[in-house]
Order: C-alpha cells, then structure tokens, then sequence
C-alpha cells in the first residue's frame, strides 16, 4: 500500500488530499514512479513539493531522473530514523488502530475494502489529516511562496507500508 497526504500550503480551506495506492507485492521505484503518474492528475499546473523517507526506492538513481523531467516537482527528504516526522505515519497508525486493527482477511480485496472504509473516515473529517501534520511538530512554510498565485502550491508527505 502506498498512501500521500497532499496539503495546500497557501490555501488550507481547500483542505488536505488523501491518495491511496494498493497493489499485490512490494513497491520498487516502478512502482512507486506509477503511482506518482497518477497523482499528477490531481495537481496539475501547480508546483509540488514531494517530502519522502530515506527509502530507496525513493532515492533511487531512476526516481531522482524522473522527477528532474517533471516541472513543478521538487523532493525533500526527511531526516534518518525520524518517522515522528511524517505524517504518512500518523495515517498508517489511524488505518491500522480502526480499520485494519485485526483484520485476517482472505484476500487483498479484504485489506483494500476495509482502507477504503478508512480513507472514508479520514477523508469526512477536515481535521484529522491537518492533525496527522500538526502531531508531527512540521508546518508548511513558507505560507506564501513569491511568485506565485495561492491555487499553485502544495506539499505532499508520501509513504509505503506493508499491512
């Protein structure tokens, strides 16, 4: 499961975008390159600042490439050993402590249905993905970056996470 919490910095009223990827097996750069396609859709036209763990699937020689071709898309990298500090955790934490707290499903559509319920959850409350930042000690800053218009920035904390 590959998960991103996406938060507009200059326009919290717009609240906070929840992206949710399930496949079978793990995440490679591939993979985690796919995932990012389709979230393209979700922000175009606006400059997207892509805050990641040490992964290497997230450092890799590939993954740096293909961000370097996509206008608008800087990464940040988190520091060593600090997950306190992405909110993707705080994400994984609340799935797991409601909705996937001991699930012993059959199949990956039994996992894919109960995150679906959570992500239902999260997405209906315009709080808790802002508290999953807030928890994290991190705010988005700067609010207003110069040179451009509110609706075209945002930041997002990505994650992957095995269940």
């Amino acid at each position: 499961m590959a998960g991103a919490l996406g938060y507009h910095s200059t326009d919290p009223e717009r609240g906070a975008r929840l992206c949710f990827h399930l496949k079978p097996g793990s995440y490679d750069t591939v993979g985690l390159i796919e995932v990012l396609e389709q979230m393209k859709g979700f922000y175009r036209g606006e400059r997207v600042v892509l805050v990641w763990d040490g992964l290497s699937a997230h450092w890799s020689r590939a993954m740096r490439a293909w961000v370097a071709e996509q206008d608008g898309l800087t990464m940040e990298r988190l520091p060593a050993y600090a997950p306190e500090l992405n909110p993707v955790e705080l994400l994984w934490s609340s799935l797991k402590k409601r909705e996937l707290a001991n699930l012993a499903g059959d199949h990956l559509a039994d996992v894919a249905d109960a995150t679906e319920q959570g992500i239902h959850r999260i997405n209906n409350s315009p709080q808790l993905p802002w508290s999953f930042l807030t928890h994290t000690g991190l705010t988005i800053h700067p609010p207003h970056p110069p040179n451009l218009r509110k609706d075209q920035y945002c930041s997002f904390a990505v994650g992957t996470q095995v269940s």
